[in-house]
């Protein structure tokens, strides 16, 4: 059979899943080590920006561009010090649902918020099975089963999510490429967090061997901030934005079948419901919806 462009997008998009699944599950091994998030962060943004220099940097007139810096604030190191802080608290399951799975959740809900109305009513379905998603995982939290620093860690997770759908809608109401934002987002991000990290931030890198420090520095600089972006792109490229969105949806219930086996992680009901229902609902909200076809004309004489 030809390799087609599109079963290209497909195997694009499949790498691309499996490396943002893989980001929580190893962000969650990593909050099981002597690692802060301090740390964590600290090592993805020295790796990715070593990594970065031999690639096309952004122009003097980027560095310049105030816009990018609170991007870079908001998209990466707000972001990522909230899910590397969290992890520690909750599984990796937790993490695939309120970063990513409700993202079209909480985009439709900053745009309401922002006064820019309501989505279309073919997509609440979608919506009130993603509100019934949170309501199962919220649920052990007031029936007394929560897990120890499930408040924290949860709420975390949901303010990440919040920082994320916020960069995601003001990057495309500003119209920077992507690629733009992928270098100078980290490298902007470098600059101002590791003098902070290095002077006054706690380490828990002495305490920690070094084939983990390694593992996590080479993941987390490599897989999630660049790979996985550029495996993005190519995939929207070649399949489109929305089957792409739709497709996304996988992300929580491959993250959480996949923590069973490799961090032991159990998959309760409650939790296994509420992956269930976010992925359908993200999925029913980002699918590709046909075009309504055009009311037919009166066919005028001597037409079929």
């Amino acid at each position: 059979m030809p390799f087609t462009a599109t079963r290209k997008g497909y195997v694009y998009l499949f790498a691309c899943l499996l490396l943002w699944s893989s980001f929580m599950l190893m962000a969650r091994l990593g909050g099981k080590t002597p690692l802060t998030a301090y740390d964590l962060l600290a090592l993805r943004l020295g790796t990715a920006s070593a990594v970065l220099l031999w690639l096309p940097r952004p122009t003097w007139a980027a560095w310049r561009d105030a816009r990018l810096w609170l991007l870079a604030l908001i998209g990466c190191i707000g972001f990522c010090l909230l899910c590397y802080g969290a992890v520690r608290w909750v599984p990796a399951a937790h993490v695939a649902l309120l970063v990513a799975g409700i993202q079209p959740f909480l985009m439709a809900l900053l745009l309401v918020v922002a006064g820019q109305g309501w989505p279309q009513r073919a997509a609440w379905p979608g919506y009130a099975v993603m509100a019934l998603g949170l309501g199962l995982l919220a649920w052990p939290l007031f029936s007394g089963q929560a897990l120890p620093g499930q408040w924290l860690g949860d709420g975390m997770l949901l303010t990440a999510g919040v920082l994320w759908a916020l960069y995601a809608l003001l990057a495309k109401r500003w119209g920077y490429a992507p690629w733009l934002l992928t270098s100078f987002v980290t490298l902007a991000s470098t600059l101002l967090y590791l003098p902070v990290y290095l002077l006054w931030l706690p380490k828990g890198l002495a305490e920690t061997p070094w084939p983990m420090i390694v593992s996590q520095a080479l993941f987390h600089g490599i897989s999630p901030a660049i790979l996985a972006m550029l495996c993005y792109l190519r995939a929207v490229a070649l399949l489109g934005p929305s089957r792409v969105a739709a497709l996304m949806a996988l992300i929580p219930v491959m993250t959480g079948l996949a923590a069973v086996p490799l961090l032991d992680e159990p998959l309760t009901a409650m939790l296994a419901a509420a992956l269930l229902s976010v992925s359908l609902g993200a999925w029913w909200v980002s699918r590709p919806v046909p075009a309504p076809a055009p009311a037919a004309r009166p066919a005028a004489c001597g037409q079929p």
